[in-house]
């Protein structure tokens, strides 16, 4: 049975009566107060009331039996799943990879030569599967490889380097000559090259992303369809803003059975092949929650341009939204879609409106002041 029978199979299974396991948050960092891991610590908590479960936050020692677990970043390795008892989606809202890499941007593209570098776990078949999704670039695990990828690329327009594990935009340089490249790479700790990788891509005009994604939560599946904002961060440099999702009940192969826009329907085409392609090719990958940001631009010369920038098998920047709009069908079942949105916003001066919930608001340590909130915009009932 292919993933997506599986999700409708599974859609129209009833939870039996006082299955609720403990809902288990997993910080990457115990002791860390950072903004993302207070709202992932938020969202947990929402997720626990949705299930009638108890929340236990961070136990030093073996997990109860039968938890569900909210980790923080993608869960790696079988060990660690064996300890978690992570056996499928059912037992986690996230991810859990065999592999470190399979985890960050790196798996999106092909290395620039047979000879060059790649950690353990590195998929040469899924890049290559994906090839026609995604925009011109190169994923490398060393300066040569990422020296000759960027000269390759500059000649056909300004270039973006991307740390394959930076989220929300963090770390990003777009560059336009062979100069800059040179020393942005020079900078760069070649360990850190080696074991997280770098994305050398090429870097587009007029750029909207949009957001696909499938999660499943208790017995229910959804998928949606979105696009992303940007906002300024407290250094004044370009960072996540928020998400605004379409929500619907059902797997992510139904999503192109929706109304949707031409530019949207495309970019719901090129994540779903993408999907198929990661479950395909990454053996060993369990997700229930899988988004993918998707891009619609112009090149250098002009010349539209689509493709698939990443992957998220982790709780992510949109999740806020995602967990409201499961909120608002847990609440209302007659709803057949639901439209939310999560917003994220630097500075001191910024308030929630008041039908919102609010997942952050504090003064991080490392990027000052910054408020995280989600809200439901909108939602239709079946006619």
């Amino acid at each position: 049975m292919d993933a997506s029978a599986a999700d409708r199979q599974y859609t129209d299974i009833a939870s039996a009566p006082g299955r609720a396991t403990p809902v288990v948050f997993l910080p990457a960092d115990p002791a860390g107060r950072n903004h993302r891991q207070e709202g992932v610590r938020a969202l947990a908590r929402r997720i626990a009331r949705l299930r009638g479960s108890d929340f236990i936050e961070a136990p030093a020692g073996p997990l109860p039996h039968g938890s569900y677990a909210v980790p923080t970043e993608t869960l790696v390795g079988d060990r660690l799943a064996g300890r978690l008892g992570i056996q499928s989606e059912e037992d986690l809202f996230g991810g859990l990879v065999p592999y470190a890499v399979l985890a960050g941007k790196a798996i999106t593209h092909g290395l620039v030569d047979a000879d060059a570098l790649r950690p353990e776990g590195w998929s040469p078949t899924f890049g290559e599967a994906v090839r026609g999704m995604t925009l011109r670039g190169a994923s490398v695990f060393d300066r040569r490889s990422a020296a000759q990828a960027g000269r390759a690329l500059l000649a056909m327009g300004p270039i973006r380097l991307k740390p394959a594990w930076a989220d929300g935009g963090h770390g990003q340089q777009v560059l336009d000559e062979v100069g800059a490249l040179d020393a942005a790479l020079e900078a760069m700790d070649a360990d850190e090259l080696q074991s997280l990788g770098l994305v050398v891509e090429e870097d587009l005009n007029e750029a909207t992303v949009y957001s696909i994604g499938r999660l499943r939560f208790g017995n229910r599946v959804f998928a949606y369809f979105g696009h992303q904002e940007t906002t300024r961060n407290n250094a004044g440099q370009t960072a996540y803003g928020g998400s605004t999702l379409t929500v619907f009940p059902g797997a992510l192969d139904e999503l192109l059975e929706r109304p949707m826009d031409a530019p949207v329907r495309q970019a719901v085409e090129y994540a779903q092949a993408y999907d198929r392609a990661a479950l395909r090719h990454l053996p060993g990958l369990i997700a229930s929650r899988r988004n993918y940001d998707v891009i619609a631009g112009r090149d250098a010369r002009g010349d539209p341009r689509l493709g698939v920038l990443e992957q998220s098998w982790r709780i992510g920047g949109a999740s806020g939204a995602e967990i409201a709009a499961v909120e608002a069908f847990h609440a209302d079942p007659a709803l057949v879609c639901v439209r939310a949105s999560c917003v994220e916003r630097y500075g001191a001066r910024h308030e929630a409106p008041e039908d919102s919930i609010v997942y952050f608001d504090a003064d991080d340590p490392e990027v000052g002041p910054l408020i995280k909130f989600a809200r439901i915009e909108a939602g239709h009932r079946a006619l």
